[in-house]
């Protein structure tokens, strides 16, 4: 076979190869890392086995079904959130369907916006179980209101709950890890913290805040204690209550609008698997969503005026949605939902 032949199938391949990558990233849930460490990576059930995992944030949601999920594994787990009730559901629930008895599951009720209260609870999980294998840092609140009417309180209190409160007890957490010189911190962040979008300005600053600095702690561990694994997980919309819950104007008032349908939203099954994944490949950023929102992170690290000129297109029709009672995203997501189910 000559060389010219070569080089001719070589021209025709490139460009079929690219249109199959093309394909299978308008089809993709999450980022090209990611999708390589499920299918060619190390296994949750392998390598998270027998570990002892604390979950801030488990009384619902992604921290809820965590915790199912983990509970299969064989893990010792800790669930820490500020209602009882619910805490004591999920952990019933683990029960019932996981392979944990009644002594491998503590329920840790937690405030994290209460800091004096960290490393008390911090040496209660340590005389419970003698280690903390893997911190999950899942805890927060969202926020639908525009910044012209929302009160600083709102402003505090985001900054308060999910930035501060995941830093106190990332520190009270830290020394023991870098004792045993192994771990991993898992903080569940967001798209927001890599772009912004109207009515979420004081989430999307949390979130930022929480990019830039566990990013910071890696890079200082990994000079000083490489066995400690710092990963940011960055899902889009997710379905559970964070929207039903999130912070308005005022920090009294409850969240107004209509969120009953949640079918455009990444099923919370398959967004805790992928961060299982992530966990067991020890990746350090991950970007976790249905199409067309994952577009929107590499749009933004790639390619940000093409980025900001979408991100006002839809943001005009967000603040709409959100006026008329409506879910912010429902209409352009459901519209893609559509043409491609």
């Amino acid at each position: 076979m000559s060389w010219e032949l070569v080089l001719w199938l070589l021209a025709l391949c490139a460009p079929l190869l690219l249109l199959v990558q093309l394909l299978r990233f308008l089809r993709a849930d999450g980022d090209l890392a990611l999708l390589w460490a499920e299918w060619q990576g190390r296994r949750p059930e392998w390598e998270l086995t027998d570990m002892v995992v604390w979950v801030t944030g488990a009384s619902s949601g992604i921290g809820e079904e965590l915790a199912f999920q983990l509970s299969k594994l064989g893990v010792s787990l800790v669930l820490s959130a500020r209602r009882v009730p619910e805490l004591e559901r999920v952990k019933r629930r683990c029960l019932e369907n996981g392979n944990l008895k009644e002594k491998d599951i503590l329920v840790l009720p937690l405030d994290l916006t209460d800091r004096s209260s960290h490393e008390a609870a911090t040496k209660t999980v340590l005389q419970e179980f003698g280690r903390i294998d893997i911190l999950v840092n899942n805890g927060g609140r969202t926020q639908r209101s525009l910044c012209v009417d929302t009160s600083m309180d709102v402003y505090k209190e985001l900054i308060e709950l999910n930035y501060l409160g995941t830093i106190s007890l990332t520190k009270c957490v830290l020394p023991h890890m870098i004792e045993r010189k192994q771990g991993k911190i898992v903080t569940v962040n967001s798209f927001m913290g890599i772009l912004s979008a109207p009515l979420s300005t004081g989430y999307s600053a949390s979130k930022h805040a929480l990019q830039g600095f566990f990013n910071g702690l890696r890079t200082e561990l990994d000079n000083t204690c490489p066995g400690i694994i710092v990963s940011n997980i960055c899902p889009g919309p997710v379905q559970s209550d964070i929207v039903k819950n999130a912070l308005t104007e005022d920090v009294t008032k409850s969240s107004p609008g209509s969120y009953g349908d949640q079918s455009y939203k990444m099923a919370t099954s398959r967004c805790v698997r992928l961060m299982l994944i992530t966990m067991a490949n020890d990746l350090k950023e991950v970007w976790i969503a249905h199409q067309p929102f994952l577009l929107m992170p590499y749009l933004w690290q790639y390619m940000p005026t093409w980025a900001w000129w979408i991100t006002s297109k839809l943001g005009k029709k967000r603040i709409e949605n959100f006026q008329s009672g409506m879910d912010a995203d429902s209409f352009y997501f459901k519209t893609w939902k559509a043409k491609h189910d």
